[in-house]
């Protein structure tokens, strides 16, 4: 139980981070010493391993799934992935309220943490290649082409949420990028924390006597994504791990490389918001963005010999 317990904690952790764009919720894990453990453990996962499943009721067959299930370590998986659930549910409300309400500093912060998380990460891709550079190029213009879009009322159709989950899941694999960089990118964070806090609001008017329409209308929501995150698993995120250990310094490139484009994202937002008053004044954008800047550099200063 302690075990179960340290690991739930620590997938709190990765769930606070990954709440945030720009603060990775891999790199948290490298932190409190679990990455290896979780890539090991996530691309071991097969489907074809549960087949067992048919014949639980005979001896052999539960041997077979029980061995399946420590193999795959699945245990550790489902503890740590109700730390990270349970962690973003309660601070996706905090979220919600920050980027509404306070939207200047909010995005003025994300701004600094993506930027230095960027520098950070560049300074991991090495040597400087004339095809290192054409794929940095590349991302840089896909993401702000694809933030231009998405920087006013990107679509927030079944398809949409489907291909935030799946793509949002890569961030397993990669320290330095976050799942909510993703949905940032994509024009689903502020859609996706607010249902997370229309969800937890339902549930909560729903003890209270109140309407089930609110959850079930914001849980079909959190449904599609948690398929399209499933599937992720399966087939974009093995899809980054390999091209990272085949062309590593390439597939960082042109992933760092998106987050330089994805500026133009907060930027926008902050821009928009501008006006009077204290909290949507530039200075207040210009300072929260410092703060972002200085924590992750102060996160990377101690963390500088983990490997990657």
């Amino acid at each position: 139980m302690r075990e179960l317990l340290a690991v739930y904690l620590k997938g709190f952790s990765m769930g606070s981070a990954d709440v945030v764009p720009g603060v990775s919720g891999a790199t948290i894990a490298l932190i409190v010493g679990i990455y290896d453990r979780l890539i090991a453990a996530v691309t071991a996962i097969d489907p074809r391993a549960f087949e067992p499943v048919l014949r639980v009721h005979d001896s052999e067959g539960r041997a077979e799934l029980l061995a399946a299930i420590d193999r795959m370590d699945l245990p550790f998986l489902l503890v740590l992935g109700l730390g990270i659930a349970t962690a973003i549910v309660v601070l996706s409300q905090l979220m919600h309220e920050a980027v509404t309400v306070y939207p200047v500093p909010t995005y003025g912060f994300f701004f600094g943490l993506i930027a230095a998380s960027a520098i950070v990460l560049y300074g991991q891709v090495g040597t400087w290649t004339v095809p290192r550079v054409a794929v940095s190029i590349a991302g840089i213009a896909i993401a702000a082409a694809v933030t231009g879009v998405t920087a006013g009322d990107a679509p927030h159709g079944v398809p949409m949420i489907f291909l935030a989950g799946a793509i949002a899941i890569c961030a397993m694999v990669l320290p330095g990028v976050s799942g909510s960089f993703f949905l940032l990118v994509l024009g689903q964070y502020e859609y996706m924390i607010g249902t997370l806090s229309r969800f937890v609001d339902g549930i909560v008017g729903l003890a209270n006597g109140g309407s089930l329409a609110p959850v079930v209308e914001a849980g079909t929501i959190v449904v599609i994504f948690g398929v399209g995150a499933a599937i992720g698993l399966f087939t974009m995120a093995h899809a980054v791990s390999r091209a990272l250990d085949r062309f590593r310094a390439a597939t960082l490139a042109f992933l760092v490389s998106l987050m330089v484009g994805a500026l133009r994202l907060p930027v926008a937002k902050v821009y928009g918001a501008l006006g009077d008053g204290t909290t949507n004044s530039p200075a207040i954008a210009v300072l929260a963005a410092l703060v972002g800047a200085v924590a992750v550099l102060v996160v990377d200063r101690y963390t500088d010999d983990l490997e990657y």
